[in-house]
């Protein structure tokens, strides 16, 4: 039996975690186990394992994590409405911590001292992986070799991967860092990295088709929601993961949630990405718009307050911590009667609302309407409207009296 101390890395088989496992072996006396994590990449996962072994390492577990992924990380923050800096849905950062769950239960099975990620020491994945990993075991090591090793950019990982003919997904020619999941696909690095240029969306997108290239005529989606998860599209019942596939599938069609964002990094820089989320983009919209029936207005204007705190927490890596279990439980209680249908019109890019039912609708139309009706008293108004505005009366009465003087 080998003496010699396990380390687990979470392998993607892409640039940075392809060239690791040398790295490691060259510079460690270790044995290399390598966990790779199916969050819906979209690609097969299979030959990961000739490739792994091929670079090094005794083993490599590949994990489906799909349901656990769409039920437990990417349903709650869509409850919760958490939109980070407006535009990013966080596609990226809630896979994060549930990779790095299963990367914990893994080394704890295989005994390895150190986990080890291939994130750069100017990402925020970095943090979502270390900060998940000390909160679910504080004893494990971490090394991440973008914060020791020589290597310093993206070609100078080509040139180490091609010295020692390490096989490797990307070209000096193709050389976008990307990230993919059921939720979406994001884009960052060569000429994206200046604001000033304009994507060349024909090259890039991946999951969606420009505007430009969608369908002439408009497509209608209906999805359905029980208690703010949603359960059915175009009536037809689906499991999570069948469900955000489906609608990844025709917004993709329509050109729907093509995302470019200058974000702010926790790191402290600006960072500009590309986000493709068509599926995920169609789901926030229809959550949102049946929340606009459902919600008495206290609990929809405090959940405003309470989305962006959640989206902080997300994109930052505190998934584990009892902050956020605190607001996903108060977010559980807005989602009781979160229940309905959303109908919306897909048009070139556009998400356009086409009917909400719900039986648990806020929505009175004898009382809001504009006819006659029998439940409204239309002289009460005035009366509130002086309470309301005593405030605003007294100090104007205060000022003329001080002005007079």
């Amino acid at each position: 039996m080998s003496n010699k101390e396990k380390f687990l890395l979470a392998y993607s088989g892409g640039l940075d975690t392809s060239i690791i496992i040398t790295w490691l072996k060259d510079n460690y006396d270790c044995e290399v186990v390598a966990m790779a994590a199916d969050v819906g990449q979209g690609e097969e996962l299979d030959p990961l394992h000739e490739k792994a072994k091929k670079s090094g390492a005794s083993k490599l577990y590949i994990e489906d994590l799909n349901d656990e992924f769409v039920n437990d990380y990417v349903f709650p923050t869509l409850k919760a409405s958490a939109v980070y800096e407006n535009k990013y849905l966080l596609g990226t950062s809630f896979a994060r911590p549930i990779i790095a769950k299963r990367l914990v239960e893994i080394a704890l099975l295989e005994n390895c001292s150190t986990i080890v990620h291939g994130c750069t020491g100017k990402g925020n994945d970095q943090v979502r992986f270390e900060l998940a990993i000390k909160a679910l075991a504080p004893h494990i090591k971490i090394i991440a070799p973008w914060r020791i090793w020589d290597i310093k950019s993206r070609e100078d990982a080509i040139d180490y991967a091609n010295e020692r003919n390490i096989p490797i997904p990307v070209t000096k020619k193709d050389n976008y860092s990307r990230d993919r999941n059921i939720w979406h696909l994001s884009h960052e690095g060569s000429d994206l990295e200046s604001p000033s240029n304009e994507p060349n969306y024909d090259k890039l997108l991946k999951l969606c088709v420009t505007p430009e290239n969608a369908p002439d005529k408009a497509e209608y989606v209906k999805v359905e929601f029980e208690k703010g998860i949603p359960v059915a599209v175009n009536d037809k019942k689906m499991d999570g993961v069948a469900l955000l596939t489906e609608l990844n599938k025709i917004g993709g069609k329509h050109g729907i949630g093509i995302i470019d964002i200058c974000e702010n990094r926790l790191v402290g820089m600006k960072s500009r990405g590309i986000y493709e989320t068509p599926g995920g983009s169609i789901l926030f919209y229809a959550h949102n718009e049946l929340e606009y029936l459902c919600l008495d207005r206290e609990t929809y204007h405090y959940k405003e307050v309470v989305s962006k705190k959640f989206a902080e927490l997300v994109y930052n890596g505190q998934w584990f911590t009892p902050l956020r279990e605190s607001i996903s439980a108060f977010v559980d209680v807005t989602q009781q009667n979160v229940t309905g249908c959303v109908t919306l019109k897909l048009y070139k890019g556009n998400i356009i609302p086409a009917g909400t039912t719900s039986k648990y609708s806020l929505h009175d139309e004898e009382l809001s309407s504009f006819e006659k009706d029998n439940v409204y008293t239309q002289s009460d108004a005035e009366g509130f409207i002086n309470l309301f505005g005593l405030p605003l009366k007294v100090q104007a009465l205060m000022d003329i009296k001080n002005k007079e003087k």
